[in-house]
């Protein structure tokens, strides 16, 4: 099996370079073709990427979505944001971002840089999400919201052995429903980004990071609440400076 991988993804040498330039032409041709309208191939050309999902017995292909849920979620996030944007120049810059996430985050192993795949999967998602669907049904948009949140949460839970990872990857993903169901009745917007994923991602980064601190035993009380003074500062600030009437505001 170890040889098997070595041959699919090569560590050094000549093939490591093949490697690394087949990886940059997926984000090249998805800026292609979002150049040439084809939004639905550009999406289906980055989820076939995916095939070794599928190369395998059925009864591991659940277990094989979740483990690429986020490679999957910043591929589709990637495609839909290159279409929204109007600009060459932004529209490249997506590919360019692809490409680094490509090569140089999703390979990366250990606690710090899994720990930072599940941020930026859960941010990419929730971005896309209500960049593109703004108008959706509540339940829709209630569903997905913790569909993403659950799926990033078993992504990071999962780096770090945690017994209680399912649980509590169900429960991150049952607050970040909550939270988008009761949001989705006044949808706002910053400058693009919506109200749910500013808090959902300020919310989620900051209790990532106490996480991420208690389990190195670098957590002491006095910064365990510096992290949560900012994090309800935050929250308190967007809840007051928000115009609650019943719409959207872009």
């Amino acid at each position: 099996m170890r040889q098997l991988l070595r041959k699919i993804k090569p560590a050094a040498g000549f093939a490591h370079l093949l490697y690394l330039v087949l990886l940059v032409i997926l984000p090249v041709l998805v800026f292609i073709l979002i150049r040439l309208n084809f939004l639905g191939l550009a999406l289906a050309v980055v989820l076939l990427s995916k095939w070794r999902m599928l190369a395998v017995k059925p009864r591991f292909w659940a277990s094989n979505v979740r483990a690429n849920s986020i490679d999957i979620m910043v591929g589709v996030a990637t495609v839909l944001f290159m279409n929204h944007v109007t600009t060459v120049g932004m529209q490249a810059g997506f590919a360019v971002l692809y490409a680094l996430w490509l090569t140089a985050i999703k390979p990366r192993g250990g606690l710090f840089w899994i720990s930072l795949q599940a941020f930026i999967g859960q941010f990419y998602g929730l971005m896309a999400l209500y960049l593109v669907w703004p108008d959706g049904p509540t339940i829709g948009l209630t569903f997905v919201t913790g569909l993403i949140c659950f799926l990033a949460a078993r992504h990071f839970f999962d780096n770090f052995n945690e017994p209680y990872a399912r649980m509590l990857s169900y429960l991150w993903g049952y607050f970040g429903a909550s939270l988008g169901w009761l949001l989705s009745h006044w949808l706002l917007y910053y400058r693009g980004l919506a109200q749910t994923t500013l808090l959902l991602t300020t919310l989620g980064y900051g209790m990532a990071v106490i996480y991420y601190l208690d389990h190195h035993d670098r957590l002491s009380r006095g910064l365990r609440r510096q992290f949560i003074f900012i994090m309800v500062a935050i929250v308190l600030v967007v809840l007051a400076f928000s115009d609650w009437g019943d719409k959207i505001v872009g």
